[in-house]
């Protein structure tokens, strides 16, 4: 199993800091799993507290596989002793991988994989929630996927799959049963909010993560949406800001929302791109030797005059936080949006042949030292989407069930304004609570998300990125 990813490059010269961990990834536990490089492991004594249990462990074992009524399967034991080990530390991110974990580790890295395009976390409730259950959580689903095409969003809770419930599953049993072969279908149940509760149908498919997709927006603005942190995004956010230097660009808008995560040489890399000097992200560990800090290298692509808006919210996670954090405490950027997921460990996947393990070993810090882990970054400037009433909740949850939308632009791929005002005018005979615009852009989301190559960007509907271009017009000046 190769634990290396190719490292790409760019134009400015080489730091005397090189980056330890070549494979590094900070990605929030999810359906698609990144493979990382493991710094050097430490040998320790053990001293005689441990040795006395692991002896206790040792009488057990033998014990159960010399006594039990029927015949046990040693591996079978060990196995659950170490799934049993890492549950233990009550980290979601920390796991042991059996051999069947570590071949569905192994076809991700491959870059291709047969699943429904979600990233996901295990959610734990609040202090004093009188909800108890711990379901999964959607950090983001990963553009032009299933879960993508069928409208699941963060903060969604996937509270059964196939109607078996997620409560007690760990994330690991979750990727199990959410991937397979592509072209066979598995059921979520979905809760949003406090009492929408409905089923989705996921045709699974081979999942292709794609990294940067980028545009001009009228009045000199480039536009870079990074899905996802991988070795190659800081080639294509070069690539796109050397096509906007072309077209004149006047100041930048970066879309961090739904972005999960990826690999820390990917963000490091890529904000190096608008930094000449100075500290990115550090980590810190329990062993000092591993603890390391990211400076930026001389020469910068950016120039130093050219405003930017960088766009966040509670689906911007790990590696995206990194980004937001040090564009934030550097004053490079303004940030709008909603807090961000708050996601801020470093996992290490190390192969025992055909099994391993996941293990939290750092947590990375901003420029400022501050940590994002269970914290977030906040945006300079909130804009929140409108929420729903309780009862658009109740009308927009039978709209889903009932199929409409999905029906009307399978008959009507490419419909004009004037067909979708008239099915408008024709859901809100039944539907009175909900807005043209809410209808509109429920509409507008399914015709996009059937596209092969849907619109980069949404000055119409997205008030996020409206707020930001309207602050970028007006001189992109102030915080």
């Amino acid at each position: 199993m190769s634990d290396q990813y190719p490292e790409p490059g760019h134009s400015k010269t080489p730091t005397t800091r090189r980056i330890p961990w070549g494979g590094v990834s900070i990605a929030t536990a999810i359906v698609l799993v990144c493979l990382l490089l493991t710094p050097t492991l430490v040998a320790q004594a053990v001293d005689g507290k441990t040795q006395s249990l692991l002896s206790l462990f040792q009488f057990i074992y033998l014990y159960v596989q010399n006594n039990y009524v029927d015949p046990v399967d040693p591996e079978k034991l060990i196995d659950g002793a170490l799934k049993g080990l890492f549950e233990s530390l009550e980290d979601p991110h920390s796991a042991y991988l059996a051999e069947t974990d570590m071949r569905s580790l192994n076809d991700t890295t491959a870059g291709e994989f047969g699943g429904v395009g979600l990233y996901i976390n295990k959610q734990t409730p609040p202090e004093g929630s009188k909800d108890t259950a711990s379901f999964v959580e959607v950090v983001s689903p990963i553009e032009g996927t299933p879960a993508y095409r069928m409208g699941i969003q963060s903060g969604d809770l996937i509270v059964k799959i196939d109607g078996e419930s997620t409560e007690k599953l760990s994330i690991d049993e979750v990727v199990k049963r959410l991937r397979g072969q592509p072209g066979t279908t598995v059921t979520v149940t979905i809760r949003r909010g406090p009492s929408l509760q409905f089923d989705v149908p996921l045709t699974r498919a081979v999942i292709q993560v794609p990294t940067v997709r980028y545009g001009m927006i009228p009045g000199g603005i480039g536009y870079i949406r990074i899905i996802q942190f991988t070795p190659y995004t800081d080639d294509k956010v070069q690539e796109a800001i050397e096509s906007f230097r072309a077209s004149g660009y006047k100041s930048l808008v970066i879309d961090l929302r739904m972005n999960p995560g990826g690999l820390l040489t990917s963000v490091i890399e890529t904000a190096d791109l608008f930094f000449d000097e100075g500290v990115i992200v550090s980590t810190r560990s329990r062993i000092p030797a591993e603890n390391a800090v990211y400076e930026a290298k001389p020469g910068s692509l950016v120039p130093a005059d050219i405003p930017i808006a960088v766009l966040i919210d509670g689906g911007s996670a790990s590696a995206s936080e990194i980004f937001a954090g040090v564009m934030k405490d550097r004053k490079r950027a303004t940030l709008f949006g909603t807090k961000t997921y708050g996601k801020g460990s470093v996992q290490q996947v190390r192969s025992l042949g055909r099994t391993g393990f996941r293990l939290t070993t750092a947590r990375y810090y901003t420029p400022s030292g501050v940590t994002i882990d269970k914290v977030g970054v906040s945006p300079d400037r909130e804009v929140k989407e409108p929420t729903l009433s309780e009862k658009e909740t109740e009308v927009y949850s039978k709209l889903i069930s009932s199929r409409q939308i999905p029906a009307f632009v399978t008959q009507n791929p490419n419909p004009s304004e004037r067909e979708i005002q008239q099915f408008v005018d024709r859901l809100r005979r039944d539907n009175p609570d909900l807005s043209d615009r809410i209808l509109k852009r429920m509409i507008r989301n399914e015709i996009n998300r059937h596209l092969p190559n849907p619109p980069v960007y949404d000055l119409e509907y997205d008030l996020v990125l409206q707020e930001a271009v309207k602050f970028l017009r007006e001189g992109g000046k102030g915080r």
